[in-house]
């Protein structure tokens, strides 16, 4: 991750549950909130209803490679995390990847474009 740390404590947790902004989709949720620094900081929570432990870590490391690889098209300075829905342990890797921009693009974390000539 280049521009990231992750998120480990409960009360930025909590905050940003409580103060940030959401977008909901089908296999995710997607909190933002600024958080005044230069890097972004993501989190990523996948609670016991999803299945076993193997079943949590499989859908949070999808998360985690999708956020790399989608990293340098997101707007630094933000504190962002995932919240892993039901739909998440049966979807498509693919499906994954366009939810998040899709929702990525709703809470505007998405860089502008440059447009070529």
């Amino acid at each position: 991750m280049k521009f990231t740390v992750s998120l480990k404590e409960n009360r930025v947790f909590r905050r940003l549950y409580a103060k940030g902004k959401s977008a909901v989709g089908p296999a995710m949720v997607l909190y933002c909130r600024k958080n005044g620094r230069k890097e972004n900081r993501f989190g990523i929570t996948a609670g016991t209803k999803l299945g076993h432990a193997v079943v949590r870590n499989k859908v949070r490391r999808r998360f985690r490679e999708i956020y790399r690889l989608n990293e340098d098209k997101l707007l630094p300075g933000y504190d962002i995390v995932v919240v892993a829905r039901m739909r998440a342990v049966h979807s498509r890797y693919a499906d994954l990847d366009k939810q998040f921009l899709r929702l990525a693009k709703k809470l505007q974390l998405l860089r502008p474009r440059e447009e070529e000539p």
